[in-house]
């Protein structure tokens, strides 16, 4: 059976005025407030980011939010282990029909699936950004957002969401 395009989203993520990436991804659900969608790995070849590597076959379970500043994604295995969670600072996201419009702010967060490593990324990514200057109030979302992943990692509370 194919998809329809109701069971499909296109995820565009934005940095910076630039679309970084778009691919495809099958629509979980969407209740109005969260959107979830699952896709595959979308970069070509692997990515090693020295405490996870990203690699063809995996499978990601992604969580958007209307209403919060940050994108959670359960990162599996194509043998379906859990791997942990990549979660992006973003704007809150929007969806524009069959697009699932996702603005990254450059903080990310990793969490391991024992919830054994919690680390905050790119924070010199975000410095460099100059959004506390530009956008004030949108860096103090950011950064309150990466706050309350980091929350939620630390209390093991990621595979709750």
């Amino acid at each position: 059976m194919s998809e329809s395009s109701a069971d499909t989203l296109e995820v565009v993520l934005v940095k910076a005025g630039r679309t970084k990436i778009r691919y495809p991804a099958r629509l979980l659900s969407d209740d109005g407030t969260r959107i979830t969608v699952r896709a595959p790995w979308a970069a070509p070849g692997a990515r090693d980011f020295g405490f996870v590597r990203f690699e063809p076959g995996d499978v990601f379970t992604e969580h958007y939010w209307r209403d919060r500043w940050y994108a959670v994604k359960e990162v599996y295995a194509a043998d379906g282990t859990l791997k942990g969670w990549y979660c992006d600072v973003t704007r809150p996201a929007a969806r524009d029909g069959d697009a699932l419009l996702v603005e990254d702010l450059d903080l990310d967060l990793w969490c391991s699936a024992d919830g054994a490593t919690v680390l905050r990324l790119d924070e010199d990514e975000f410095e460099a950004s100059a959004l506390r200057t530009t956008d004030p109030a949108a860096a103090a979302a950011a950064l309150r957002g990466l706050a309350e992943l980091e929350s939620l990692a630390r209390g093991g509370l990621l595979r709750t969401l």
